[in-house]
């Protein structure tokens, strides 16, 4: 007889105990094991328990184990979440399997060993055999819906509570967010707010809505909403900086001439343009769409041109603002030297734009879906051994439970943004699908969309300073993990299995557009590296510069209202604070879109930063050691962002590494 030590770790979770009994069997090249009772009557979270497994003969290398738990006699059935199984063979091998999910049925489930093995790498039919029943059984709990015609499809689920075990939240997430949303609601009833439909007479008043929510940003932005330099610094470093780009011709239906604007230093409009100092939002998505009734009540939403100036102070300042993309009479072109509630009416139509464009192009189209795209082709097609399963499920954590969320609570028939936004019901899935044939490989990869924007110079962009850093350390990361598994090119196209994932992507995620420049197979270990760069960055870091900064810019509502309930002024000299009043949203609409802010802008105590990494899906050294090197990298990229911080006005920390969720969370 020969004897196997088998180390159980279990995950320290709530719930991960089991009192169930639990089985394994060991499998290798040249036998198996008999089905062993682990003798344990409970096996505690947190555990890490030794047993012994005899065996007649020795079994080889160690391909894989079967793991069983059933349900014993009058005992209830239970989950129970083991982290991995060390096995220390008689020869003084030892073999990790690396597990990290629930256990809950009375299945038999088998786990491979930690190394990670490509499909043409498999000599074993084992091997083979367990690798095909995997993905045969993933196809079954990971398949595609279609939420909307034009939009990427999304994972095939009858709400959160039915994804397979390992993807949906923690205990720890799911109590938190389950209270975080409840006492925002609870604090907004008992003020009386959720169900007063009358306007605001004040905007001091809006200041006591959440009152012990402040941020110190969001402070901030009450105090300086209205001015210029302001308006436009969070077109670089607010919740969305994806939009603006530099302007050397003015479209042509948007007709600013020399004599309409000011610019200092005897410069004009012309020669600004020239000399490449000239920026512009066009909000073009939002043309034409009709714009939701809210409580019975139409609501307006424009589509609008914006034009900055950057001064040689090196701020960037707004210059002109049309409301329409179509000129007209009725379609004025406001200017900083309008009256003041004309020029801040203005603003505040173009804000309420940015509110629609940020929360449903560059925030749930182009990270939370595609995220969830890249989630379930992964899922779906590579197996836990395979090496790209192994980089990139870190970056899947919650990712399909939060977003089938956000169908139910947000985008939903009963949904908050359907209820209240501008853009709500019908105009959704409108303006999803415009954004969504706009959508780019180049726009995705954050060097490139700069270089397309012509934006690598402009002066205190702190999103494209840190996030270039943070795409250049990634991709380093990135480009030594799959070149340690990766030889040539000729591995790549072998790789049945990786031509699947990035064909499924491909079909599902941009609708087998080839014009958005997405591969449809991969033939270079370059591709490869550059790809997983993009989901990975799109995944945490994007993520993290368009969702993190929410409240901080919207908890005070004028500076992003979600809906404006009166028709944007159509001759200059109308306006006024009354004018301005009437036209926000009436005060539980206001309460409604700050609460939902405030939510998603909330970390959980359970947030795995950037770079960290609680589950060990690589064993080999040399992985391991390339993500104590990244991890080493990001740390540093995040002392200096402190240290640039510190001497800021406005601090910039949105691209921390230590601010940055491993993936779309919230």
């Amino acid at each position: 007889m020969v004897d196997y030590e088998v180390t159980v770790y279990t995950g320290n979770r709530v719930h991960a105990t089991t009192v169930n009994p639990v089985h394994i069997k060991l499998v290798g090249t040249d036998g198996e094991s008999d089905r062993t009772w682990l003798r344990s009557l409970v096996i505690f979270r947190g555990a890490v328990t030794t047993y012994t497994v005899s065996c007649p003969n020795s079994l080889g290398r160690l391909l894989l184990i079967e793991l069983d738990k059933r349900q014993f006699f009058i005992l209830p059935g239970d989950a129970w979440f083991p982290d991995k199984v060390e096995i220390k063979s008689p020869e003084n091998d030892i073999y990790t399997f690396p597990i990290y999910c629930w256990i809950s049925d009375s299945e038999t489930h088998r786990f491979r060993e930690g190394k990670a093995l490509r499909i043409f790498d498999e000599s074993h039919p084992l091997g083979q055999y367990a690798r095909e029943q995997e993905l045969s059984r993933r196809n079954v709990d990971y398949g595609w819906d279609l939420y909307a015609q034009g939009l990427p499809y999304s994972i095939k689920a009858d709400g959160p509570m039915t994804l397979p075990d390992e993807v949906q939240f923690s205990f720890t997430k799911a109590t938190e967010f389950a209270f975080t949303a409840a006492t925002a609601v609870a604090e907004l009833q008992l003020k009386g707010l959720t169900d007063n439909q009358e306007n605001w007479t004040s905007l001091d008043d809006i200041n006591d809505v959440f009152r012990n929510k402040d941020t110190p940003l969001s402070d901030y932005v009450q105090q300086h909403w209205k001015e210029d330099d302001f308006f436009a610094y969070q077109y670089l470093n607010g919740p969305h900086p994806t939009l603006i780009r530099r302007c050397k011709t003015l479209p042509g239906n948007f007709p600013v001439t020399d004599d309409m604007v000011f610019i200092p230093n005897g410069s004009n409009l012309s020669n600004e343009l020239k000399r490449g100092n000239i920026y512009l939002c066009d909000y073009k998505h939002l043309d034409g769409l009709q714009a939701n009734t809210v409580q019975g009540i139409q609501q307006y939403m424009m589509a609008p041109l914006v034009l900055f100036h950057k001064r040689p102070d090196d701020k960037l300042m707004p210059i002109a603002i049309q409301l329409k993309q179509t000129p007209a009479e009725d379609n004025p072109i406001f200017l900083p030297t309008d009256s003041t509630y004309d020029w801040l009416t203005a603003k505040i139509f173009v804000r309420s734009a940015d509110f629609t464009e940020h929360q449903l192009n560059a925030h749930l189209l182009r990270t939370h879906l595609l995220a969830e795209v890249f989630a379930v082709s992964l899922l779906r097609n590579l197996p836990m051994v395979h090496p790209l399963y192994k980089l990139l499920v870190p970056h899947t954590r919650y990712t399909l439970q939060i977003n089938e969320q956000a169908r139910d609570t947000l985008i939903g028939p009963k949904g908050s943004f359907t209820l209240f936004a501008a853009s709500g019901g019908e105009s959704v899935t409108k303006i999803l699908a415009r954004s969504q044939s706009s959508i780019t490989y180049r726009s995705l990869c954050i060097h490139e969309d700069i270089a397309d924007r012509d934006m690598q110079d402009v002066p205190n962009f702190y999103y494209r300073d840190d996030g270039l850093q943070i795409w250049n350390i990634m991709f380093k990361f990135v480009q030594g993990m799959i070149q340690y598994y990766y030889k040539s090119d000729d591995e790549i196209q072998r790789d049945s299995e990786l031509q699947t994932y990035i064909g499924d992507i491909f079909e599902h995620g941009f609708l087998s557009q080839p014009q958005s420049g997405i591969p449809q197979s991969f033939t270079t270990v370059s591709e490869l590296i550059k790809f997983a760069t993009m989901v990975m960055f799109t995944s945490s870091s994007q993520h993290a510069a368009v969702n993190n900064g929410q409240f901080d810019y919207g908890g005070w509502m004028p500076n992003t209202p979600l809906t404006l309930q009166r028709p944007p002024p159509t001759k200059k000299g109308t306006t006024s604070e009354a004018t301005m009043l009437q036209t926000l949203p009436v005060i539980n609409v206001t309460v409604q879109g700050m609460a939902v802010v405030w939510l998603l802008s909330r970390q959980s105590s359970d947030f795995v930063p950037l770079g960290h990494y609680p589950e060990d899906h690589f064993t080999e050294e040399i992985p391991r050691q390339l993500q104590k090197d990244y991890k080493a990298e990001l740390d540093k990229l995040s002392t200096t962002i402190n240290n640039r911080n510190k001497t800021l006005e406005i601090p910039y920390t949105y691209l921390d590494p230590k601010n940055v969720e491993n993936s779309v969370a919230i």
